[in-house]
Formats: C-alpha cells, structure tokens, sequence
C-alpha cells in the first residue's frame, strides 16, 4: 500500500461555529425538513460555521503564516453576543440561516481577519460578508427545496450565545466526489480585549 501525495496546497477559511446548544436547537427546528427534503445536501451539524473570510486554496505554506497572528487577533477579542435566526436562500440552491446580534462587531472582526490575512502575504478573493450559516445545498434539478425550508424557518429564533473561538479551518472541497468535510486547523480562545 502506498501513501497518498501530500497535496501542496489546502483550502483554508477563518470562521466562528455556533457552540453545540445553538446547533442543537436549530437542528431541532429543521427535524421535519430533513424528512420533508431529503435530497437536498445537508451539511453536517458538526461542520455548521459562520464564515469570516474565505481564503481559498493556499500553498501548505501560508497556515504557518496565519497561525500566530490570528491567535493574537483572537485574544485581544472580545467573544462577540451572535444568535440564528430564521432562513433564507442564496440562488433557491444555498440554504442557510440568519444572523443576529452583535453584526457590527462581526463586520469588524472579518475585516481584521481579512487585513490580517493580507499583512502575512495570502492573497485572496475578497467577498461580501454576508453573515449566515449554510445548511443545505439543493440540486440543480431541485428549484424549490431550498426555498421552501428557508420559509419555514422564518418565526426560527434562536438563543442568543457568546462566539469564544476563532476557528481556522480546511476543507476538502474541490478534492473529489463525496460529502463535503471541515477540519479545524487551530482554534483560538477570544480573550476579552479591551
């Protein structure tokens, strides 16, 4: 048996997860759209994350460079007041859910993630922040699954919950068939600031 090559590059974003209890009630709430909706791929619940700043695909290279000025990033933060609520679709094919609470700390946080990122040499794609967490993606023979689950989310609110960690995370997206998987690569604690 031989070793799979080490690929040279990995795609990275910066993100914040919603902590087990968030998740759980929104899972909850989303109990008959699973039975409802089946064919829609579903994230895994375990993999749910609000995204800061998508890097993209990076040389190996470049997390070494991230690691230690993110974690100063994150401790000299605050944990931000966030909540889900209701649902929406990007394209009838995203589906995903809303955030609330502390949106102009969030707005901040993403552009120091997205500076920060930049100052250590990553170059990236610079997107809208839209603040959500995916849930699903619908097929493309599928133009009204996702629409429908984010209707019924609409009167969804969640308990509001504290962010506490700055995740860096990978994925495998892009690297063949099958579900799509998250890996933290590190996590910071947010250490308060000032």
């Amino acid at each position: 048996m031989t070793d799979q090559p080490q690929s040279p590059t990995v795609r990275v974003f910066v993100a914040l997860a919603p902590p087990d209890e968030a998740k759980d009630e929104l899972a909850r709430a989303l109990r008959p759209a699973y039975e409802a909706y089946p064919r829609l791929r579903w994230n895994r619940i375990e993999d749910w994350h609000i995204t800061l700043a998508f890097l993209g695909e990076q040389p190996v290279a470049a997390v070494p460079l991230l690691r230690p000025a993110l974690a100063g990033l994150a401790a000299d933060r605050p944990p931000l007041r966030l909540g889900l609520r209701g649902g929406g679709h990007f394209d009838e094919r995203l589906l995903w859910s809303g955030i609330e609470g502390d949106l102009d700390g969030l707005h901040r946080l993403a552009a120091d993630v997205r500076d920060l990122a930049r100052s250590c040499g990553v170059a990236f794609q610079e997107r809208v922040l839209r603040p959500h967490l995916t849930l699903a993606r619908a097929r493309r023979d599928d133009p009204v699954g996702a629409v429908r689950v984010a209707a019924s989310l609409d009167g969804f609110a969640g308990r509001p919950w504290a962010a506490e960690r700055l995740h860096l995370v990978g994925s495998n997206i892009g690297r063949g068939p099958g579900v799509i998987r998250y890996r933290d690569i590190e996590a910071w604690t947010f250490g308060g600031g000032s």
